[in-house]
């Protein structure tokens, strides 16, 4: 009997994680093509002249910045349970980047 009861447990957990495998991979797989449209549009722009250079680079910047977050958030698993330490320190790095950056800008234009 209890045989049984572990049987039907292990299959209703492997179900679960199958569902929740193809739900991961679903969700990866619309983020991959998310990035390849965003590098098709940057592409686009550069190669067609269509948009001013002034405007050019801002746009390139905050696509970059929205594939970055998809790289963070989905191939490197930051959204899920776990991952607060690697999170953390990938934040600070970011923070620590930022601030050399402003203090090499105050430095090089004041």
């Amino acid at each position: 009997m209890t045989e049984n009861t572990n049987t039907k447990t292990n299959k209703n957990l492997d179900a679960f994680q199958k569902r929740k495998n193809k739900e991961e991979m679903k969700r990866q797989l619309i983020s991959f093509g998310l990035m390849i449209v965003l590098t098709l549009i940057a592409f686009a722009v550069v190669a067609t002249g269509a948009i001013e250079s002034m405007f050019v680079i801002p746009l390139l910047a905050f696509l970059a910045v929205i594939q970055v977050a998809f790289q963070f958030y989905y191939f490197m698993h930051m959204k899920d349970k776990g991952h607060e330490m690697p999170t953390v320190l990938i934040y600070g790095g970011v923070w620590a980047a930022l601030l050399t950056l402003a203090g090499l800008a105050l430095i090089s234009w004041w």
